[in-house]
């Protein structure tokens, strides 16, 4: 009878403390205001479909004519039938590989610019320049250099992904304290232990602002640069199903983009929570 007891409490207590915790990611500002948001936008979408009603599908018949996408997203019925889940995997790719080369690049060139003052009045003016250029304008040059369409779309991502990092990576170089590095002139500290000790872990922060950035930019880039160059991805799919005038599919690839682009941000503002060891902002 003790024990049965005892297990009682045992089991109220962590029900309880269950309760405590789950309490404020059920509160209204967590779940209520963000679900108002998307019931508005579809709200939105419902009306305007209604009075385009011959060309735009409603919320439910793009659900209806999606389910076979939605349900079977890796499917493979022929070499240009795959199932989304495919194509988003191959527009990844693209943006991972390009964007990883810009951030090897983007980094180091940061530095540079951050700790010389001749290296930033050396390449400052180059990169104001090169920075307002739009990332479509560089795929002729692109396909000139490769002559495909993969390596140009991978340039481009490429391309997109050094102005944000370095600007960032820069600004964050140059805004350590000064006393830092003079306390470790003092103590004779090498030039390249005062970086990885010092100058490093103060600019991370900045750092990876300007990575959220460039892989944002770089995730908003591939579609577009998709759509021109063809083959296989999400930005290509956005456009074969418009030419075919299937807007529920399209509907569902600006869903699955949006998703996509949400995850990358999170994973990569994960990713500088357990560098940094700083609590990651909600």
């Amino acid at each position: 009878m003790i024990l049965q007891l005892n297990l009682a409490a045992v089991f109220t207590a962590v029900a309880q403390a269950t309760v405590r915790r789950t309490k404020p990611i059920l509160s209204s500002d967590r779940i209520l205001y963000p679900a108002l948001g998307f019931l508005g936008v579809i709200g939105v979408w419902w009306i305007i479909a209604l009075s385009k009603h011959e060309l735009m599908p409603t919320p439910p018949e793009a659900l209806v004519a999606n389910l076979d996408y939605i349900l079977n997203p890796f499917y493979r019925r022929g070499p240009g039938d795959l199932g989304i889940g495919w194509l988003l995997l191959a527009s990844l790719r693209r943006v991972l590989i390009g964007f990883g080369l810009g951030a090897i690049v983007a980094i180091p060139i940061g530095f540079l610019i951050g700790m010389s003052e001749k290296a930033m009045m050396a390449l400052n003016p180059v990169i104001q320049i090169l920075k307002p250029v739009s990332p479509l304008a560089w795929l002729p040059i692109a396909l000139a250099i490769f002559n495909l369409a993969d390596p140009s779309a991978i340039f481009v991502i490429f391309i997109t992904s050094l102005w944000a990092t370095i600007i960032n990576t820069a600004l964050g170089v140059a805004s350590v304290p000064k006393d830092y590095l003079d306390v470790a002139r003092v103590l004779e500290m090498p030039r390249w232990r005062r970086i990885l000790k010092i100058v490093l872990p103060a600019s991370l922060p900045y750092i990876f602002t300007g990575l959220r950035i460039s892989l944002g930019v770089a995730w908003l880039v591939i579609v577009a640069v998709e759509m021109l160059t063809g083959g296989v991805g999400i930005g290509f799919f956005v456009w074969d199903e418009w030419s075919r005038l299937n807007l529920s599919s399209v509907f569902l690839a600006v869903l699955v983009i949006g998703l996509t682009g949400l995850l990358l941000d999170l994973a990569l503002a994960q990713i500088e929570a357990w560098v940094t060891h700083r609590r990651r902002a909600s």
